[in-house]
């Protein structure tokens, strides 16, 4: 009982934790360059968890590993996160939230694709068809294309940030199942990290990268409480809590999100965005509940933001 009732408490660290990054990113690209930021944030997290696992005589996954670690690294921070703060240098944190909560409609796509996976049943469709209605009433009257078409950049950038954690997590399902999750995340964070290097030094960005006392802060929320505390905390609360009860986070990080980027950044709360979000959110119920009902059990992906 004294377990469970940590593990709830872990679950509620998850639920602020990961709503808060979103406006802990939107202040580290003040000075920051999106793809360096991601890059310092998952190298210096990754890095920091494997010295305190190999301090306590875990060794890091062998080297045969690392090839299938690097695709996940890649799927996931690089391809996850990296549209994430890539679609926050034009779309407001709060809303940004509300779109990568669409992951789950990904996520069930790219799993009924998927060898061995779950078929994509009517139940499941409407759920999908609902919460892409809201999606296309909460950013549609924004797009145009006749001129800025910045926004729209982002809310692209933030749907390929879903398909690569959807197709990420796909691949996590398939990995064995006795593998040590911290080592591997570790790991995943590193390579994740390199390519957002990479893709950092592409974009010319070392010759903007400035660190400001306030960027310089928020970078290291996100490393120390985003990364690895959410991710520990994530972890726990797996450990002891049913899966469909953890993933409920979902549901609560958008709200965090939309009332920090109001209270913090001034961004706007209108009515279209919270019609909009809690018609994307009954789609979400609709594709979650009938997910959880037919989900195996197993260990579930890893997520962290």
């Amino acid at each position: 009982m004294a377990d469970k009732g940590r593990a709830y408490l872990a679950w509620a660290a998850v639920c602020v934790i990961w709503g808060t990054t979103y406006a802990a990113i939107r202040v580290c690209l003040e000075t920051i360059p999106p793809f360096l930021m991601s890059g310092f944030r998952w190298t210096a997290a990754g890095g920091l968890i494997l010295v305190a696992l190999r301090m306590r005589g875990h060794r890091p996954p062998p080297p045969a590993s690392w090839k299938q670690l690097a695709i996940l690294g890649f799927l996931m921070v690089g391809l996850g996160n990296g549209g994430v703060v890539w679609a926050e240098q034009t779309v407001p944190s709060g809303l940004t939230a509300l779109i990568v909560a669409t992951a789950p409609f990904w996520m069930v796509g790219v799993e009924a694709l998927a060898p061995g996976g779950e078929p994509l049943t009517t139940s499941r469709l409407i759920g999908l068809i609902i919460g892409f209605v809201g999606i296309v009433f909460l950013v549609g009257p924004d797009i145009s294309f006749s001129g800025d078409t910045s926004f729209l950049g982002g809310v692209i950038a933030a749907q390929i940030a879903c398909a690569g954690w959807a197709l990420g997590s796909a691949y996590i399902r398939r990995r064995p199942k006795d593998e040590h999750v911290m080592s591997t995340g570790a790991l995943q964070m590193l390579f994740g990290g390199l390519f957002m290097f990479a893709a950092g030094t592409v974009e010319n960005e070392w010759q903007r990268l400035a660190f400001s006392p306030r960027t310089a802060q928020a970078w290291l929320y996100l490393v120390l409480v985003g990364s690895i505390g959410g991710f520990s905390s994530y972890l726990y609360a797996l450990r002891h809590l049913p899966v469909a009860t953890v993933s409920l986070y979902t549901y609560v990080n958008p709200v965090l999100a939309v009332v920090l980027g109001t209270w913090l950044f001034e961004e706007p709360l209108t009515w279209r965005l919270g019609l909009a979000g809690a018609v994307v959110l009954v789609g979400m119920t609709i594709v979650q509940r009938r997910t959880e009902q037919r989900a195996p059990r197993g260990r579930a992906a890893v997520r962290s933001l």
